[in-house]
């Protein structure tokens, strides 16, 4: 893919971010690569692989956002290092687990396994593989659970047991999770939700991801404002799921959300937007950019609008930019402007 300097210049900065002391700034950073997608891939896994390990952890990050198939040999090259840093070794793993399922899983599965069975290793980049094995059906990792019977650690001896019902009050499989929250009704606590639609999404059925999104918004417009955020950041997982399928059942939700938001979204909802965004949600991104006050939101419906045009191919004779040109000419020959 051709990256425009405006663009390789944009990606740059944002990975000298991801030294940022300040967390704020950091988050930023990745949140705002993610965004960027396949564009930014490369650079990404060259500062994954090199400098000091908060960028490093902050790139993996990025890359685990953005789901790029690039992105596993790399993950799975780092975990072979038996003195990686924790920190560093858990945002891989986040990259490689995304691909378990895919062309290259059976790859995956045996450097996590790896991972997983070095008990020199640190524990909690242990727990981290074994929780992303458990993403696979209990049979086909039923030879690794049964090993873990005698592990040293206790964490490790209890998860395994959860996952193989050995232990009480055994853990619902995340696609479980999900699938009682589509058809049977939504849990008290949103997180649990949103992160098992995380673990379980890109193999969820896309009707199943859709009742979700439903529900959800149903729920939010009953909850008071300090109650709303964390049922919002759940559907935001689950368009995110959609998207990084491909799939646009969905994105009339998206549209409105974005219509409507009087306040800054998680950003998410623009990853998602970026990814599969079309003609018929520019004039919501450019109305939102036109009301907002946050300039981190601002910037973010900025590089979807961005990405979108280009992807699109919408140029001023089409008939959504004119509109929206003559509504809001200066904010689109803002947002049209070579950065």
């Amino acid at each position: 893919m051709a990256i425009k300097a405006s663009s390789s210049r944009q990606i740059d900065t944002l990975i000298a971010g991801l030294s940022a002391a300040d967390a704020v700034a950091q988050e930023t950073a990745i949140a705002r690569l993610a965004v960027l997608g396949a564009r930014a891939v490369d650079r990404l896994i060259a500062a994954a692989t090199s400098g000091d390990a908060g960028a490093r952890a902050g790139a993996w990050r990025a890359l685990d956002a953005i789901g790029d198939p690039r992105a596993l040999q790399p993950a799975l090259d780092a975990l072979a290092d038996a003195g990686l840093a924790q920190a560093i070794g858990v945002t891989a793993i986040g990259v490689a687990r995304a691909h378990l399922r895919g062309a290259h899983g059976a790859n995956a599965v045996d450097r996590l396994a790896s991972v997983l069975l070095d008990r020199a290793r640190p524990e909690e980049l242990r727990l981290t593989a074994l929780r992303a094995l458990c993403d696979l059906d209990a049979a086909t990792i039923a030879p690794i659970l049964t090993s873990l019977a005698d592990d040293p650690s206790a964490a490790i001896r209890a998860e395994a047991a959860m996952k193989t019902g050995r232990a009480a009050g055994t853990a619902e499989d995340p696609a479980a999770t999900v699938i009682r929250a589509a058809h049977a009704g939504l849990p008290a606590d949103p997180d649990p939700l949103r992160h098992a639609i995380g673990r379980s999404g890109r193999t969820a059925a896309l009707p199943v991801l859709l009742r979700i999104i439903e529900r959800v918004r149903e729920r939010e417009a009953s909850e008071s404002v300090a109650g709303r955020g964390a049922w919002t950041q759940a559907r935001a997982a689950a368009h995110v799921a959609l998207a990084h399928r491909g799939s646009r059942v969905a994105l009339y939700d998206l549209r409105e959300s974005i219509e409507g938001a009087a306040a800054p979204l998680p950003v998410e909802f623009l990853t998602a937007l970026s990814l599969i965004g079309d003609s018929s949600c520019i004039e919501a991104i450019v109305g939102a950019y036109a009301r907002a006050k946050d300039s981190w939101w601002r910037q973010h419906l900025a590089d979807a609008f961005r990405t979108i045009v280009a992807r699109e191919k919408l140029t001023r004779r089409h008939a959504i930019m004119k509109k929206i040109e003559k509504r809001w000419p200066a904010v689109v020959e803002a947002l049209s402007s070579k950065r």
